[in-house]
């Protein structure tokens, strides 16, 4: 295939193409041309932005020098869950151009009359598609739920808030009575992370893409739906720690509770907490009470690169490899959340630091996750003005590959079926 062209926004909603511009990537700051072979059509459920302030960077097709594309604002794609990008839209910023909201921003071309865009599909797993999802029966799934557990003031916020609000494809999933059932329990944090979905301070000019919940949730509440769900949903699996909460381990006493109880009444499916991984002693005592699985979650492998995002209060970086550790002795199964921004997660120091995390907590998923958040913004609080020697993302991942055959790499934290052997399992739609 040929190099798509660059696309351009009125700033009225419209997209265009030019024609004599082919469109670049992004790799850390730098523009650089993209590989043919790391295209790929913009999947379905995937949506374009325009991103004001800004004039998208193409390569002449005339005289292969790069320049600004002056048309209009320069474009970037969302790429649906399951979906990794492997190259930023690449872009020049005037000074007055306001901060980009938290969403993940991959380059996007155009050619013979289809968007594309440079990513990999990392997980078969067919949980977020938007195909799967039909309004109708999520709206009666959550009238239905909503009468089953009146008193129940998570089961509120769960519909009423992130189903129908938020339209939360995890929230939405419960609603169809399928799958991955989210839990969150923890109004606070222990990390001021710079990109929060859930909490930003006043003085940014950023908005939270969700409110957080505001209260703590009894051990009665979580049970009372969640051992329903296990019993009845297919490839069930109930997670603590969601985009609309802070830190889980928090709530760690609440959540040991009520694993100790949902056990008492069903070994069905499979127990996930999403987590920084800040307290390794509330971990181990999850694992004691029944903890499956721990998803980590981290912008780096580098504590140097961990900490300025992160802003951890009375925990260090290497409290979440001990979490990991721990997880791991009881033979629970270990993921981390990687956040992934091309030309920084594969530069040859993060990649080395990956494989020392892989070896010493004997990880067994990354999660290739794309990184909602403006890159001129996250680069310069914190602090990194050169990002090093890079591989390409592609290569990182097959490097990580051969070396580790055992690890999995997906997009989702799977369910017992799959933790348990059958791991590349189809997913019925």
């Amino acid at each position: 295939m040929a190099s798509p062209y660059i696309l351009y926004s009125d700033g009225n909603g419209n997209i265009f193409e030019d024609t004599s511009l082919y469109v670049t990537g992004r790799s850390g700051w730098d523009a650089v041309p993209v590989p043919e072979e790391d295209w790929m059509e913009l999947p379905t459920g995937g949506n374009l932005y325009e991103l004001p302030g800004r004039r998208g960077i193409g390569i002449d097709v005339e005289t292969g020098q790069m320049r600004l594309c002056e048309k209009g604002w320069a474009v970037a794609a969302f790429i649906p869950p399951a979906h990794t990008g492997l190259y930023i839209a690449a872009y020049e910023t005037a000074p007055d151009a306001p901060t980009l909201p938290l969403f993940c921003y991959t380059a996007a071309g155009w050619l013979d009359d289809k968007f594309y865009v440079p990513a990999v599909r990392i997980e078969k797993d067919i949980r977020q598609e938007c195909e799967g999802y039909d309004d109708d029966l999520i709206e009666t799934g959550a009238a239905n739920l909503l009468q089953s557990f009146p008193h129940n003031r998570l089961v509120q916020h769960l519909m009423e808030n992130c189903c129908m609000t938020y339209t939360c494809p995890a929230a939405r999933n419960f609603a169809l009575g399928r799958w991955e059932c989210p839990v969150p329990s923890s109004p606070a944090c222990n990390a001021n992370c710079i990109g929060c979905i859930s909490f930003q301070p006043q003085e940014e000019s950023i908005v939270s893409t969700q409110d957080r919940l505001t209260f703590k949730p009894t051990v009665e509440e979580i049970v009372e739906f969640t051992v329903p769900h296990l019993e009845t949903a297919p490839f069930p699996l109930v997670s603590f720690g969601q985009g609309c909460e802070g830190e889980p381990l928090l709530m760690w006493e609440t959540i040991r509770d009520a694993i100790i109880e949902i056990r008492k009444h069903t070994q069905k499916g499979s127990i996930n907490i999403n987590t920084n991984g800040s307290k390794p002693d509330a971990v181990k005592a999850l694992c004691e009470a029944g903890l499956n699985s721990i998803r980590v979650s981290t912008n780096s492998a580098r504590e140097k690169i961990y900490t300025p995002y992160y802003r951890p209060n009375n925990y260090t970086f290497n409290d979440l490899i001990e979490s990991l550790q721990i997880v791991n002795s009881y033979g629970g199964w270990t993921s981390i959340n990687y956040f992934v921004f091309p030309g920084m997660t594969d530069s040859v120091e993060e990649y080395e630091a990956l494989r020392k995390l892989i070896k010493t907590t004997n990880l067994k998923m990354i999660q290739w996750r794309n990184f909602n958040i403006d890159p001129d913004w996250y680069l310069g609080k914190i602090g990194v003005a050169e990002t090093g020697e890079c591989m390409g993302i592609k290569q990182m991942m097959e490097l990580i590959r051969e070396e580790f055959p055992n690890l999995k790499f997906g997009y989702f934290n799977p369910p017992m079926e799959r933790i348990k052997g059958n791991y590349e399992m189809d997913f019925a739609h």
